[in-house]
This record gives structure tokens, sequence and C-alpha cells, in this order.
């Protein structure tokens, strides 16, 4: 059987994944929607490949570039948010939303308020918007499957279970590439060394936030929206070699582990063959080589990220949203070799602390505002380091 499917995002690392997935077996997929923030060139390419019905650019400004690299092929082009978000709307049997950032918003809540099944790439959504996600999620009757490994890892480890037994949800973590650093050489890391992930084969921004821990503090706060068992019970232990992704202990003591092989077409293919399997081009997991799996807790005085990640979901409102947008200015301008490796989640706290009192969002324009606002507030910090 034929199933349909757009991708959000779909020159990113995930969405390449994903359409590698389709890609091998294409009598079971019809595109509908494949969009990218600009990419023109690349986007068109895709899209005449996989006989896209519409191929969308974020970046307005890239539109005449993509009507030209589209040529005679018959397939529609659009450009700026609101197509993003008309894209998103579409019918299709799955959406996979892996829009990096807050960018992501709208065309996400789109897809979800259609109704159908959304396969959630981008964490940022949940983690500034979860409440007025969620309940979007209960009002339309759709359904969310996460892609993020760990989260995915999760998902599987539930199957057939009741949350109402969940002792424990532990999320592992790689490190990242700077794990074993000192602070004085984390103080002079550089953007190539930060973006140098061991296992996972990611973009500039998540790299970042793997070498921070942030990445895993966002995580965190996600798990809390997806996985109602309350913060006491959410783990994080380090795990370098990324083979288990994450655990679920149950009350009469026994623990639920997904092992995989560090390659996001894993939870990808989970998602998308819900609630069947598909096939993979992954080797099987080879156990006596890999030898041995080692476990450390994370160490919150040289990588604070997961500390202020806990605390911000704790305070609850808008404080994640606060620190989803303020984590973004300070990578954005850590890669640009505005900032120290050290200050990006030195900003984040500053900026949490300026915005303690703001009022928890309601809406999606709510969340837009505050992002908005928080984002401003940590350009501020920056340019007075």
């Amino acid at each position: 059987m034929t199933r349909s499917i757009s991708i959000l995002g779909a020159t990113g690392s995930v969405g390449s994944s994903t359409l590698d997935l389709v890609r091998r077996n294409r009598a079971g997929w019809r595109v509908v929607a494949l969009t990218a923030n600009c990419s023109a060139a690349e986007l068109a390419k895709l899209a005449r490949e996989f006989g896209a019905e519409i191929a969308v650019v974020g970046d307005e400004s890239c539109l005449s570039d993509l009507r030209d690299a589209l040529g005679d092929s018959g397939i529609q082009a659009a450009g700026g948010t609101s197509a993003l978000v008309e894209a998103a709307a579409r019918p299709a049997d799955v959406t996979v939303a892996a829009i990096v950032g807050c960018a992501g918003l709208r065309p996400t809540m789109a897809a979800i308020e259609r109704g159908g099944a959304v396969a959630l790439a981008n964490k940022e959504a949940l983690v500034s918007a979860g409440g007025v996600m969620t309940a979007a999620v209960r009002s339309h009757g759709a359904t969310l499957l996460p892609v993020d490994s760990e989260h995915n890892a999760i998902f599987q480890c539930l199957q057939g279970n009741r949350i109402e037994d969940v002792r424990r949800i532990t999320l592992t973590a790689s490190g990242g590439p700077l794990r074993g650093w000192s602070q004085a050489e984390l103080e002079a890391a550089t953007p190539a060394q930060a973006v140098a992930h061991p296992n996972w084969d990611m973009g500039a921004k998540i790299s970042v936030d793997s070498a921070t821990m942030m990445n895993k503090g966002l995580e965190l706060i996600e798990a809390h929206h997806l996985f109602p068992v309350g913060l006491d019970r959410l783990d994080i232990v380090v795990h370098p070699q990324s083979v288990i992704h994450s655990m679920v202990e149950y009350r009469d003591g026994s623990t639920l582990a997904q092992l995989g092989p560090s390659d996001m077409r894993v939870p990808i293919a989970s998602a998308l063959a819900w609630p069947d399997r598909m096939d993979t081009p992954m080797e099987p997991l080879d156990l006596p080589a890999l030898g041995t799996l080692t476990f450390e807790a994370p160490d919150e005085e040289r990588f604070p990220a997961t500390r202020v990640a806990r605390e911000a979901a704790q305070a609850g409102g808008g404080a994640p949203c606060v620190l989803n947008a303020a984590n973004e200015v300070a990578v954005a301008r850590f890669l640009d070799g505005s900032c120290k490796f050290t200050d990006i989640v030195c900003v984040n706290e500053v900026v949490l602390e300026r915005h303690q009192d703001d009022p928890a969002p309601n809406s999606l324009d709510d969340v837009t505002m505050l992002d908005e606002s928080a984002r401003a507030t940590a350009r501020a910090v920056l340019e007075s380091l």
C-alpha cells in the first residue's frame, strides 16, 4: 500500500535520512510536500527526484531561484512562512516535522491541527510551546511520533505497557565531542571542535548543543511533555558509545532499553512504519565487537546546561521558551566566532533570570512574542560581554 508523506526540512540531516528511506522503497511512498529554508537548487533536485506536488522555501527571497530550478517540471513552488504552513496543512499520511528551531513552530502546529500523524524531529517545538502543542494534539486527535533517538527509544520501550507502571525514564547522552575536556580547554574550544561529534552526523546547531549538553537538557523538557511521569522520574546518564538510546524502568524492577546503531534512519524508520516495522540498510549490532558499554553521571560543574534546563522545566510557564530562544542566539554567535563556548550557557542563565516574571504563554502568538523578546535580551547580553 502506498502512503503519502510530507517532509518539512527536507534538506537537513533528518530530512535527508528520511528521503534515503523513501528512496529505498519508492513504490511505497507518494511525496506531497518538501520544504527547506532556502537551498533552492537542492530542494528542486529532490522535488524532481521524488515527484513532489509542491516545494516550498521558507526564505521568500529564494523563491525565484526555486522556480527557475523547477522549470517546466509541473511541481508547484511557493515561498514564505505562510506557504510553509499551507504545505504542512496538506493531507498526508505522515508529516515529518524537521525544521530546526522555532522556525518550525507554526508549520508543526499546522500539521497537528490537520489531525494526522506527525513525526516530530523538532524538539524546539515542544520545548517552547509544549503546553500549547500537546493541548492541540489532544483536541485535534493527532498522533505525535517522536523521532529524536532518545524519545523514540522511550516510545518503543513503553509499547504494550502502562505509563502508570513507570518508575523512572533515563535519557542517555553521548557527552559530545568535548566530554573529557578541562574547564580551561572548554574556554578555548572552537566551533570546528564543538561540531565534531564522535558518533552522530548532525547539523552544526545540534552538534554544539550536544557539546554543551544543552541538547540533553532540551530533550529532558521534551520528554516531560511526551511522557508525563513527572520531572523527578526523568534522569540523564552519559553513555559515550551511543548504543543504548534510552531506558525505561518499571515498578517491578524491570528495565527495558532500546539499542541500535548511531544512525537517525533507525528512529525515523520506527516513526514512519508505526505501528509496524520497516527495513533499513543498517547492519546488525555486533555486541562482541563493541565489547564494553560504559555509563557515568553528568558533570554539571563543567557542563551546567542539564541543570539549567531542569530548573527551567521546574519553573514552567515561559521559562523553557526563554531558554530555547536564548540558546539559539548564543549558539549562533558562538558559531560565527562572536562569543566563547562557555559563554553559551552563561548567557542562557542570565536571560532566564531577566525573564523569570514573564507570564506563561497560552497561544502560539504568545510563544512567538516571548521567543522574540528573549532573543532580544540574549543579543543585548551578548553585546555586553
